[in-house]
């Protein structure tokens, strides 16, 4: 039978953000000893042939799809491709620190609704928000700070910390 490479469910990985957004409110899905191994072998390559990862795992290349579609569906991991942003296009990356007066929850949506805001959250540090921002140009950047952001209601202050070189960004992590 033909192993096919892994692929996502969806063009754009954000459609199950509701469902992963449970998990991310305390509760956790309930992931046995095999399916963490299969999250471990697509963490190490996201192409890796299904009879290869069940081989690895002790399942059948059906039985392996029918699981990474599960934890695809249940919004548990992402196959995605990552690149260097340099290489395609995008020389100019920040992570911003905002601080809110309000709601911080409404402020971190409307961040999450901008495409070039890759990555938010909310801490409980010096700042209320930390979001990473990937822009085609400095021009593009102070655009998204400076009129896009800046005007969200609620947002009081930002302090940018301009990326001058990417030297490790992994996602190896691997289970628990």
């Amino acid at each position: 039978m033909h192993s096919e490479p892994v692929a996502s469910r969806s063009a754009d990985p954000r459609d199950s953000r509701e469902s992963r957004s449970e998990y991310r409110n305390g509760s956790s899905p309930n992931l046995d000893a095999v399916s963490l191994a299969i999250i471990e072998q697509l963490q190490e390559d996201g192409r890796r042939p299904y009879a290869a990862i069940g081989k690895a795992v002790g399942l059948s290349e059906a039985a392996v799809r029918q699981r990474v579609q599960k934890l695809l569906d249940q919004g548990v991991m992402q196959i995605v491709a990552v690149t260097d942003p340099l290489t395609v296009g995008f020389r100019r990356q920040a992570m911003v620190g905002i601080h809110v007066e309000g709601d911080v929850e409404s402020v971190a949506d409307a961040l999450t609704a901008m495409s070039e805001c890759e990555y938010v959250v909310m801490t409980a540090g010096s700042f209320d928000l930390m979001v990473e921002i990937v822009c085609e140009d400095d021009d593009h950047l102070l655009e998204v700070i400076n009129r896009r952001i800046r005007a969200i209601p609620g947002v009081r202050s930002t302090e940018s910390f301009v990326y001058l070189k990417l030297k490790k960004q992994t996602y190896m992590w691997g289970t628990r």
